[in-house]
C-alpha cells in the first residue's frame, strides 16, 4: 500500500490530508508541518501518523505532497535535499500556486534530478468531498502514478488532468473559486435579511440554492444561459432580478476577478 506524506499543515494540507484519509486507511498518511503541535492535533483528530521532521515524512512516504507556500518551495526542498539524494521509487506532487514544473525541478539536488514531479491545484472544498482539482505531470511520470494519486483523491471531489500551460488559469477558476462564491451567498442572505427572513435561514437557502444550482450546471450538462432561461416567466420577478444584476455589472465583476487572480498566479510562479 502507498504512504502519503503532507508536508505542511495549513489550510490546504489539511483538507488534502482529511480527503486522503478518506480514501486510504489513515494509517498511510503521514503529516509534517514547522509547527509539530499542529500536526499533532490534526493527526489526532484523523488517526493519522506525525513525522518529526519533513526529511522523516520523505524518507516513510511514497507519495510527497508539498503543501507550502510557494516562496518556501526552495528552502523546503533545500532542506530535503540530502534525504532526496539517497530516495528512490518516490514521487513529489506541489501544490504551490504559480510554480512551474522545471522551476520546482530546478529546486531538486542533482542525484533526484529523475524523481517524478507532478503538480495539484485543488480548492479547498476537498475538504468535504466537493473539490475540484487540476493535476499536471512531467514526462517522466507513469500512468501508475497518476492513476495512485487519482486514488489517494479519490473522495475529494472530482480531479481533472490537464497541460500545465493551463493551471494557472484553472487555479483562477477552480482554485480561487471558492472565495468568489462566499461573498455571493452572503450578500444574497443579506437580501433575504432586508426583506424579511432570519439569518440563519436565509443562509441555508442561499448556500442550499447555490448548490442545487451548481448541481444542476453539472448533472444536466445544459449551458448555464439555458438553465436560467427556464427560471424567468415572462414578466415575472426573477427576470427582473436578473436585469438587476447585469445593471450592477455582475459578469464583469466575476470576469474581472477571475483575470485578476490569472495576473497574480503567473506573478507567483517568478517569485
Amino acid at each position: 500500500m502507498n504512504r502519503v506524506a503532507f508536508i505542511g499543515c495549513g489550510n490546504m494540507g489539511s483538507a488534502l490530508a482529511r480527503a486522503a484519509c478518506r480514501s486510504l486507511e489513515p494509517q498511510q498518511v503521514i503529516l509534517a508541518n514547522r509547527t509539530l503541535a499542529k500536526a499533532e492535533a490534526l493527526a489526532q483528530e484523523l488517526g493519522c501518523r506525525v513525522a518529526q521532521d519533513n526529511g522523516q515524512a520523505v524518507q516513510e512516504a511514497d507519495y510527497i505532497f508539498l503543501c507550502v507556500k510557494p516562496y518556501l518551495l526552495s528552502s523546503v526542498l533545500a532542506e530535503l535535499a540530502p534525504v532526496l539524494e539517497q530516495s528512490q521509487g518516490k514521487v513529489l506532487i506541489s501544490v504551490a500556486a504559480g510554480v512551474t514544473l522545471d522551476t520546482l525541478r530546478s529546486f531538486l539536488p542533482a542525484q533526484a534530478q529523475t524523481m517524478p514531479l507532478l503538480r495539484l491545484m485543488p480548492n479547498t472544498c476537498v475538504e468535504i468531498g466537493q473539490g475540484m482539482s487540476a493535476l499536471c505531470a512531467a514526462h517522466s511520470v507513469s500512468q501508475d502514478h497518476i492513476q495512485a494519486i487519482r486514488d489517494i483523491l479519490s473522495r475529494s471531489g472530482r480531479v481533472d488532468l490537464v497541460d500545465e500551460a493551463h493551471m494557472d488559469a484553472f487555479t483562477s477558476v477552480a482554485g480561487c473559486g471558492p472565495a468568489f462564491v462566499y461573498p455571493f451567498i452572503e450578500a444574497l442572505a443579506d437580501g433575504g435579511v432586508m426583506v424579511g427572513l432570519p439569518r440563519k435561514q436565509a443562509m441555508e437557502y442561499a448556500a442550499q440554492m447555490m448548490l442545487g444550482a451548481a448541481a444542476m450546471v453539472l448533472e444536466s450538462g445544459q449551458h448555464p444561459g439555458a438553465l436560467k432561461d427556464a427560471v424567468c416567466s415572462p414578466g415575472g420577478s426573477t427576470i427582473a432580478g436578473v436585469a438587476a444584476l447585469e445593471a450592477n455589472g455582475l459578469r464583469h465583476a466575476a470576469i474581472q476577478a477571475v483575470l485578476a487572480s490569472y495576473e497574480k498566479n503567473t506573478q507567483l510562479g517568478k517569485q
